[in-house]
């Protein structure tokens, strides 16, 4: 029996040719999962030995996020049996079914996964290892309600590796991310990855390239975790820009996305998850902070341990100071009345400048403006989160133009029609992406310095 590599990579591709290339191109850190209810087509066998061997094999149920109709288990099963004799390194089998005789004779030379999928909102880990039915590695696989979920895990994975059990216990969804991420510095024996080149097969799965990059197979129980919180966040740029920061200062501290849109679930699932570093976005800037007792808005919180006190910062309101310093003086026309707002209208008349601010709640015209003859403008609206968003305000900015020098655009996930619409005026325009990375160097140098220690 060959030894489970930390990653296991599900076979997703859309043709057996990608996913076999794919799977020869993995390398000795990730083993394949094949799939066979994805490739019901081909002869079982002919795809193990296509691998060389070299794979973990099963069937999923659609109950359980498969293609394999319910009704058909006994076809399932004789479907699964067919790949044995090519001898697979592993065979993955429902927790709670029993051992066939056509599989049992391949043992120990093929090990024996067992796993199981609960409905949402079942806890049963700690029963279920309490009374382990036979099999060499263990798969337990939940749902995630909320960001706090995934703490439950820790102690049992804990226990389970000091025990010597080889085991993977993760929850799904956007929520459960974190679980998948964490699975070794709390005790796990491998994780799930999607392959680099392929969709994701269950809701949460990172890809290959993603684990590796944070380096989630070396993470210890030690190693703190960092990340940005509030919703959406799946698309932050936080992880690519703090991994490697921490990495080459060996802070021993690891940067995900953490789903949460609610102040309430965020200080639950701090306290359970020991969060030590936050970079807070929408919609939390303001909320979180004060339901922590801090005064808002702020987009950065640290803290040496998880029993230690919070501190905070508004590094959004750093990198704008900076910005402003090198831009020409004069009255600013700010769009947006949220957090990123306020901030803005903040840092704006601490540095000298007349505001005019406008927003849904806070309406103008153009002839308000023009008569304002604003030198900047500030987008700090969510709009452009989304590609098909509009310019803010359109009538305003036209009206603007006239004196207009300069513009700030702080949504960085796009290339918004606002940044468009500045750089075709000829403004000089600082983008989202360079206040985002202005910021983002400021909570870094918080994160490694304030969290867990530094090195």
């Amino acid at each position: 029996m060959n030894p489970l590599p930390f990653h296991l990579v599900t076979l997703t591709q859309a043709t057996w040719g990608e996913a076999l290339a794919c799977a020869r191109g993995l390398g000795q850190d990730a083993l394949p999962e094949l799939r066979l209810d994805l490739f019901s087509q081909v002869d079982p066998g002919s795809l193990v030995e296509a691998l060389g061997s070299r794979c973990l094999v099963t069937c999923r149920r659609r109950s359980e996020g498969g293609r394999w109709p319910d009704e058909d288990e006994a076809g399932r099963m004789a479907h699964l049996l067919r790949a044995v004799p090519a001898g697979p390194a592993w065979v993955d089998l429902e927790w709670d079914l029993a051992v066939p005789p056509e599989l049992q004779a391949v043992r120990p030379r093929v090990g024996l996964l067992r796993s199981v999928h609960v409905a949402s909102g079942v806890f049963d880990l700690d029963q279920r290892l309490r009374a382990l039915p036979d099999g060499e590695a263990f798969k337990w696989v939940g749902w995630a309600g909320r960001l706090a979920d995934s703490g439950r895990l820790r102690p049992i994975l804990a226990s389970a590796r000091a025990r010597g059990i080889a085991l993977s216990a993760f929850l799904m969804g956007p929520k459960g991310l974190v679980s998948r991420a964490m699975q070794a510095a709390w005790g796990g024996a491998f994780t799930y990855a999607a392959p680099d080149d392929g969709p994701a097969a269950a809701p949460g799965q990172l890809p290959l390239a993603t684990l590796r990059a944070w380096r989630c197979a070396h993470l210890r129980r030690e190693d703190g975790l960092c990340g940005v919180i509030g919703d959406p966040v799946l698309h932050s740029r936080g992880p690519a820009f703090h991994n490697p920061r921490f990495q080459q200062a060996s802070s021993h501290l690891v940067y995900l996305p953490l789903v949460c849109g609610e102040a309430e679930e965020a200080v639950e699932a701090l306290a359970a998850l020991d969060v030590l570093g936050l970079s807070i976005t929408a919609p939390l800037k303001l909320a979180l902070p004060q339901a922590l007792g801090l005064e808002g808005p702020l987009n950065t919180l640290w803290r040496r341990t998880p029993g230690d006190a919070w501190q905070g910062a508004n590094t959004d309101a750093e990198a704008l100071g900076q910005s402003l310093s090198h831009l020409a003086p004069g009255p600013v026309l700010l769009l947006g009345g949220g957090g990123v707002g306020r901030t803005s209208r903040e840092v704006l008349e601490a540095a000298g400048r007349s505001v005019l601010q406008v927003s849904r709640r806070m309406p103008s015209s153009p002839e308000v403006v023009a008569a304002f003859a604003p030198v900047g403008l500030v987008q700090a609206t969510s709009l452009g989160m989304s590609p098909e968003d509009p310019v803010p305000f359109p009538d305003l900015l036209e009206a603007a133009l006239p004196t207009a020098r300069w513009a700030v655009e702080w949504i960085y996930k796009e290339d918004t029609a606002f940044g468009a619409w500045a750089r075709h005026a000829g403004l000089e325009l600082v983008s989202g992406a360079a206040l985002f990375d202005a910021q983002a160097e400021a909570q870094s140098r918080r994160f490694i310095q304030g969290c867990g220690g530094a090195t």
